[in-house]
């Protein structure tokens, strides 16, 4: 789908009711994948939000001629799924997704009851994330009133800012009437307008088809007159000024034809997926060029990128979609790209350089997990392999993952560490992929060859009997030669259902390490630094408020950043205390069972138990009495 070019910040009326979202949509678009990613945009029918999506595209596009932009409906997105599903090209379908740099996909309710699209989506989307690029969604309802949807992307969902429109109240049902009045030049009274705007529409759809209906009203009976141009009204009869006009008319025409057939060509290629810099630098040329003969070249260059792409995936699946096969100015880089899978050269998917050791809060909840992530990193494929770290969803596993495998990859030897991280469902895919191309032998020398394996997620291995062989076999291999294996699960080995027992034993054998939700400490320690990325000042007192509700997760704290963040600066006033406390509201009761808190009488807090969340009848398990004794 491509972005509709009338849909712009410079003619999206704002009002009370969609200010929020626009600030939010508009500090996406000038800084894509850095906040509130992902933006959520919720509400009825009408309210704008396609605006607003594809008003982010065309300012990333005005901010940063050279990005990346996808936009499409659910429903194109579910048919091109379907598409690549019959041609047997998934994983192309997904890389290319993948590396877009802004994805904006409207109508995401309609993802109800479709496993297959969730489970696709959600895998382009955390690729997406750990790689900084941006995602927008916008739907009818809020995520947790999508019915049917996978628990792991409600929570992905929640990490961003949900943010909501709601209906246009009268100043802004009058400052769209006088907008469309002045665009197209109609001489409809602000009186009229004002009667109009008194009704309370439901959506903007509707007071758009109420003028209507008033225009042709007014046609049919007092016409509507059309305001006359400055041009039309300077016009004479004068022969040599009407001879001027005919020339000028002839020479536009004539410099528009070509440039509209490039404009139209930009905008098909772009809706293939292809840069088009060769074709847009033809356009800012004040000469006409040879149209054909452009044109013609430049298909053949695309030609010839999906001729390497498929010599490239016939060696190598994982190289699918990959962006220089995207853009005919790195046709040289496609062919070296060919050249180098030829010669068996392309190892597995590396740690995504977004995520670091040293922005890697640690407190007592994630403490154990962090020391031995830092043993590995100074004794690879001895002290700890494999090494174990489990936990629910979104309390910084993956972070630790990549941190481990961006270490590893940075070590200052002679010869440079192969390392890979890989999500469970993409080491599936690669292996069908693999046995479908005859390429198996292929693909288990790419991971053999590895100094360190990182695999997250594996309890998505369970039940994938060839899968749970293919590993297997891997992980002997890899363990043989001393080399590293992290893996990360959500939960601990042992209970893995449906994963065999001889893998099993091989994860037990290593060192499990937990990492539970952020306490208290850290909740503070990551609200500061989400907070000074998007710049905003940190005081204690403002720590206190935010650090006081128990999270589930670093995304909830994400998601609790970038709602703030935005509210203050719709409001126009800095984030404080009081606004903190008064959206929050009272802190929500703990969700671990058997953890009660103990409060004194007099009101006051004992000295030696400052934090309540420590003062508790009875624990949860014994790795928690542990850790906590070790803090």
């Amino acid at each position: 789908m491509r972005l509709d070019a009338r849909l712009r910040f410079e003619n999206l009326i704002v009002g009370a009711g969609n200010r929020l979202a626009v600030a939010a949509a508009r500090a996406v678009a000038e800084s894509p994948g850095a906040v509130y990613n992902p933006l959520f945009v919720y509400g009825d029918t009408g309210l704008g939000k396609t605006h607003l999506l594809c008003a982010v595209g065309h300012l990333v596009q005005t901010l940063q001629p050279g990005a990346d932009i996808e936009y499409v409906s659910l429903d194109e997105f579910v048919e091109q799924l379907h598409a690549a599903v019959s041609a047997g090209q998934v994983d192309a379908f997904s890389r290319r997704h993948e590396r877009v740099d802004v994805l904006l996909i409207d109508d995401l309710q309609f993802l109800t009851g479709r496993r297959e699209t969730q489970a696709e989506f959600l895998r382009i989307f955390e690729r997406m994330q750990a790689g900084s690029k941006q995602v927008m969604l916008t739907s009818d309802r809020p995520p947790q009133e999508i019915a049917d949807v996978d628990e792991r992307l409600l929570g992905r969902l929640s990490g961003g800012l949900i943010v909501d429109v709601s209906a246009p109240d009268f100043e802004t049902r009058l400052a769209i009437l006088r907008a469309i009045r002045q665009e197209r030049r109609l001489t409809i009274s602000s009186v009229a307008l004002e009667e109009l705007a008194g009704f309370e529409f439901e959506n903007v759809r509707e007071l758009q088809g109420a003028l209507n209906r008033l225009v042709a009203h007014s046609t049919g009976s007092h016409p509507v007159q059309r305001a006359r141009t400055p041009a039309a009204a300077a016009a004479t009869d004068n022969p040599f000024d009407d001879f001027l006009s005919e020339i000028t008319t002839v020479v536009q025409h004539h410099v528009e034809s070509w440039q509209a057939r490039l404009r139209e060509a930009i905008q098909y290629w772009n809706g293939e997926g292809y840069r088009t810099g060769t074709l847009e630098r033809a356009l800012a040329r004040s000469e006409p060029p040879d149209v054909a003969q452009l044109l013609a070249t430049f298909t053949a260059a695309v030609e010839q990128l999906r001729e390497l792409e498929q010599s490239a995936v016939r060696e190598d699946p994982a190289l699918g979609g990959n962006s220089v096969f995207r853009d005919p100015d790195r046709a040289a880089e496609a062919e070296e790209l060919v050249a180098r899978a030829l010669a068996g050269e392309t190892p597995p998917t590396g740690p995504s350089p977004a995520f670091a050791r040293d922005t890697y809060e640690v407190g007592t909840s994630n403490q154990l997990a962090a020391h031995a992530a830092d043993a590995v990193v100074a004794e690879p494929g001895t002290k700890y392999t494999p090494l174990v770290i489990f936990g629910p969803s979104g309390v910084g596993k993956t972070h630790l993952l990549h941190a481990i495998g961006n270490a590893l990859a940075a070590a200052d030897v002679a010869v440079p560490p192969v390392v890979a991280v890989v999500h469970a469902q993409q080491f599936v895919d690669e292996l069908v992929t693999a046995i479908q191309a005859n390429t198996l032998n292929r693909w288990r020398g790419r991971y053999r060859a590895l100094d360190a394996l990182l695999i997250d997620d594996v309890q998505f291995l369970a039940g994938k009997e060839r899968t749970e062989e293919e590993f297997f076999l891997l992980f002997n291999s890899l363990a043989a030669g001393r080399k590293q294996i992290v893996i990360s699960c959500d939960r601990p080995p042992g209970e893995i259902t449906g994963l065999e027992a001889r893998l099993r034993s091989r994860l037990e054998g290593g060192l499990a390490a937990p990492i539970q939700p952020p306490d208290r400490v850290l909740r503070e320690r990551l609200y500061a630094r989400y907070l000074k990325a998007l710049g905003r000042a940190v005081d204690a007192a403002l720590l206190a408020v935010l650090a006081e509700p128990v999270v589930q997760s670093v995304r909830e704290i994400i998601g609790v950043v970038n709602r703030l963040g935005a509210l203050a600066d719709a409001r126009g006033v800095e984030l404080s205390p009081a606004l903190a406390r008064a959206e929050l509201g009272a802190a929500r009761p703990t969700p671990f069972p058997g953890v009660r808190s103990v409060p004194r009488t007099d009101g006051r807090r004992d000295a030696a138990f400052l934090d309540h969340e420590k003062v508790v009848w009875e624990w949860p398990d014994v790795s928690a009495r542990v850790l906590e004794e070790w803090r």
